[in-house]
């Protein structure tokens, strides 16, 4: 089909929203009707010469009894797809009432097979047949489709003379045809365009990132493709007209075969028609979707490997409903992400407000391992997907196991304002599984942030478009791997990084002081509600629980209830009501049981050891259990921890507080690991601190720091807090990307002449102002 003709018929159809649909529907749901009507009015053209064929075969099925009725009844049709009305469009242009035509239609409908049904179903088409019905517009619908001026059928319509009038459209032109009006739509309806389709200028560049690589090693045979965000099928489309187009120039005969999952319902559906119009019917089954089809709690393909993949996943989008359904973070044992890497189980789990990083990780888990080419991936991102994330977190994880695995070939950074409901940074990310030589234990990093042409008017917030050129200009970098000013390459350790935590010792001065003890009265925590309940009901509250408990309960119960959600007059905030957890706390007779002991234990110890100031909270504490042991009073491990702790304070120079003694020759003193040379009662030993929370910190070590970690803290640590150790514990491996820190360009600074000249401008254009004020006051 010529491009006239291409351009006619898109336009003829793009037409008759506004003939048909004006005033009915809002524009931006004009294609909840156009899509479906062009859908079916293809499939009516292609089913029409075996129209009778299917419906004998369907006669014969249903008197032999035959309820496995599908593989015969295409047969008969010789397509994917049948229809066992008794109509066609063709019967349905026009009825006696609206009620006729409708129930008519209805039945049309009815009777497609299951993947139309699944399409039309998911197209919520019958949902805007009530309201095209009422308005009478269902004839005058039929009749612009079946309009003598336009050819959607795949047979020639021919003159008197049987010359010919207008060609017919193969199954190529009508997918093209389709698949512009749905870019036409959405471009129109530029709020809600992005979200599911990516422009094709990212996707042709996307395409070639993937396939160029490996043009001249690809042979003869089938190749699968998949993406697990599909949208409307464009990014499927494009990589199978590039790998066909690279195929052929090389005289290869290939076969693709395109897999598909999508969660949004009418997107699922314009793919799964755009895969029929087309006269891919096995692929179109393979285009799995709708609002149950979540790619990540319900992998459509579990089992599945796939040659090439590319995708555009959402970004910033919650998927905590997805995340409750494969069992929450401790509970998740879906094996594409929690992963065995090194003989470590690594959780790929990210944050639940944002999951676009799990799509990559679902497609690395679909590699294929087994062949010569491997598989490659191009996937779209925003920049969070290269930074966010702390060491040993979900997101961080995933890039630390890309990047360990030598999956991770490139990275594009893309021109801002690329797609339509968004102008934020956007990045490609290319993996591979079979690196060739020269780009192993490698990544490469392109800026092609500057590489794009203007458009002439704006698509939303899509502003640019990378042109032939544009494209060409990265695949060469790409392909190239070389230093430029525009292309980076780095080993990859030199995006990791050791997070070190650096502890403290904790350093403390205690004294039993009447103020210190009595906040052991509330010791168990919500000091300001238990102190408001215990001025109200008194002693009881510790002495006698059982004989208050009722009041308390009422007190609990009616906490916040009837305050005003605004301030109160005297400006006090208002008071909101308990939460269920807080409630049982505070009726809890132990709680106050417990620190009632604690109080009674606190003011004992102060008449045992009096009330002077301990400077050394070591000698403090056991000063403390030889008091306790002498009262005969038993405290258990906590309940001492808390009493000591709230009558001791921190003090910058006061001496650190021994959590464990090791016995002497049993341990070798190792400082920068926290095992400390001391003094103990007169014998040298080694000693573990306790460890200050407040005065916790963590250092980001490079992965490539010469000496490692304890040459970096020797260096950077030691000099300014000479008591600090490494807990090695806590070291975890990180992973992040920043093309910043590598591209970014600072401004030059002005010189002294340009900003002085400045400031004699400024001066003089003052000096003319404050005349005109003076020249205005004299007047």
């Amino acid at each position: 089909m010529d491009q006239a003709t291409h351009n006619k018929i898109v336009s003829f159809i793009w037409g008759i929203a506004d003939d048909v649909l004006r005033d009915l529907f809002k524009r931006g749901k004009y294609a909840d009707v156009i899509l479906p009507m062009c859908v079916l009015r293809r499939l009516d053209a292609v089913l029409e010469p075996t129209k009778q064929a299917v419906l004998d075969a369907k006669e014969m099925l249903d008197k032999a009894g035959i309820t496995e009725q599908k593989a015969a009844l295409c047969a008969a049709s010789g397509e994917a797809f049948y229809n066992t009305s008794k109509f066609n469009l063709r019967d349905l242009r026009a009825r006696a009432s609206q009620q006729k035509l409708l129930a008519d239609f209805n039945d049309y409908l009815d009777g497609f097979s299951e993947n139309v049904q699944d399409i039309l179903e998911n197209f919520k088409f019958r949902n805007q047949l009530s309201t095209l019905s009422k308005a009478d517009a269902i004839g005058t619908l039929i009749e612009k489709f079946l309009d003598p001026d336009i050819n959607l059928s795949p047979r020639p319509i021919l003159n008197d003379d049987r010359s010919v009038r207008l060609p017919g459209m193969d199954n190529h032109s009508m997918g093209t045809v389709f698949e512009e009006l749905v870019r036409k739509f959405n471009e129109d309806n530029n709020e809600e365009a992005g979200e599911h389709w990516t422009p094709r200028d990212a996707v042709r560049l996307m395409a070639n990132l993937v396939f160029l690589p490996t043009a001249d090693a690809i042979q003869s045979g089938s190749y699968l493709l998949y993406d697990g965000a599909c949208g409307t099928g464009g990014m499927l489309t494009v990589a199978e007209e590039t790998l066909l187009s690279l195929a052929a120039a090389r005289d290869r005969q290939v076969k693709p075969h395109l897999y598909g999952q999508e969660i949004n319902p009418e997107t699922y559906a314009i793919c799964k028609a755009d895969m029929l119009l087309k006269g891919e019917g096995g692929d179109a089954d393979h285009i799995v979707g709708g609002a149950e089809w979540s790619t990540l709690a319900h992998d459509a393909f579990p089992a599945q490997d796939f040659d090439f993949m590319l995708s555009n996943p959402p970004y910033g989008k919650s998927w905590k409903k997805d995340l409750e359904t494969l069992g929450g973070k401790e509970g998740m044992r879906d094996r594409r992400f929690k992963v065995m890497h090194e003989g470590e189980e690594l959780s790929l789990v990210t944050r639940s407000s944002d999951g676009q990083l799990l799509f990559l990780a679902n497609m690395a888990s679909k590699m294929n391992h087994d062949t010569p080419l491997g598989s490659r991936i191009a996937e779209v991102h925003n920049g969070s997907s290269l930074f966010t994330g702390d060491a040993g977190q979900g997101e961080s994880n995933i890039r630390r196991w890309l990047i360990e695995n030598d999956w991770l070939e490139a990275i594009v950074a893309l021109p801002l304002n690329m797609f339509y409901n968004t102008g934020i940074a956007t990045y490609i990310w290319v993996l591979s599984n079979r690196k060739v030589e020269h780009r192993r234990e490698k990544v490469q990093l392109i800026d092609a942030t500057q590489w794009f042409k203007p458009l002439r008017k704006n698509l939303g917030k899509k502003n640019c478009e990378l042109s032939e050129d544009d494209i060409r200009r990265i695949c060469d970098a790409y392909l190239a791997f070389a230093e430029t000013e525009q292309s980076k390459i780095f080993p990859n350790p030199a995006f990791g990084y050791w997070k070190v935590t650096v502890e403290r010792p904790l350093r403390l001065h205690s004294q039993l002081t009447v103020k210190a003890i009595e906040s052991l009265r509330f010791a168990s925590g919500d000091e300001e509600l238990r102190s408001e309940f215990y001025e109200q009901l008194g002693e009881p509250l510790f002495e006698n629980f059982a004989n208050v408990r009722a009041e308390l309960e009422k007190l609990v119960s009616e906490w916040g209830v009837g305050d005003d959600e605004e301030e109160s007059e005297n400006g006090a905030p208002a008071r909101k009501s308990l939460p269920e957890k807080k409630k049982k706390k505070l009726l809890n007779a132990k709680s106050w049981e417990r620190d009632a002991k604690l109080l009674e234990t606190g003011h004992a110890l102060r008449s045992e050891l009096g009330d002077g100031l301990f400077e050394d909270h070591n000698l403090f504490r056991a000063e403390a259990d030889a008091g306790l042991e002498k009262l005969g009073i038993k405290l258990t491990a906590p309940e001492r921890k808390t009493l000591l702790r709230a009558v001791s304070w921190r003090v910058e120079n006061a001496p650190p507080v021994i959590a464990k003694i090791h016995k002497p020759g049993k341990t070798k003193a190792d400082p920068l690991n926290g095992f400390c040379e001391a003094v103990v009662d007169g014998k040298k030993c080694v000693v573990e601190y306790e460890t200050d929370s407040a005065l916790r910190d963590t250092e980001q070590v490079p992965l490539l720091e010469d000496g490692g970690i304890e040459e970096f803290f020797r260096r950077e640590v030691l000099p300014y807090t000479p008591d600090a150790w490494i807990d090695e514990s806590a070291t975890k491996i990180g992973y992040e990307v920043s093309f910043t820190r590598h591209f970014y360009k600072p401004l030059p600074l002005r010189t002294l002449q340009e900003i002085s000249g400045d400031i004699l401008t400024l001066e003089k254009e003052t000096e003319g102002l404050l005349g005109e004020i003076v020249k205005g006051v004299a007047k």
